[in-house]
């Protein structure tokens, strides 16, 4: 199956795809860069992202990195989808804004290795996840 989300595609294709992560876009996740093996998505955050103890929810920082990983995997690949994440909470975020950049480790036929690293716009290393893919060879 060829890809379905191409390096030649404009940023606003990009993103025109990947709206049907419904999930990922209802919560406000944008695609702000894609290309094969990188992507970087963020998020303005907003009351409803965080929890009872005023920190952004846990769950929030995994779909906004999810949201990068399944940009960067899937530009110029087969469909390609994750199968293990791990994900390491470093610090709260303290700007307004998360941004999570994903960067292919090892790009294979079947299995791809990223990283996802979410910081805040003040610089803050929030999050890192890492991920094993699967894709249809």
């Amino acid at each position: 199956m060829p890809p379905l989300v191409t390096s030649d595609m404009t940023l606003e294709q990009v993103q025109e795809f990947f709206k049907s992560d419904k999930f990922a876009t209802h919560i406000g996740c944008v695609v702000t860069a894609a290309g094969k093996g990188h992507a970087v998505t963020e998020l303005e955050l907003r009351p409803e992202h965080r929890n009872g103890m005023g920190g952004v929810m846990g769950g929030c920082i995994f779909t906004l990195a999810d949201f990068a990983l399944a940009v960067g995997c899937n530009v110029d690949e087969e469909p390609t989808m994750s199968v293990s994440n791990t994900i390491e909470y470093l610090a709260g975020a303290k700007g307004s804004k998360l941004i999570a950049t994903c960067n292919v480790d090892r790009s294979g036929r079947t299995l791809g290795y990223y990283t996802v690293d979410v910081t805040d716009d003040l610089g803050t290393k929030v999050a890192r996840m890492v991920a094993t893919c699967f894709r249809r060879a």
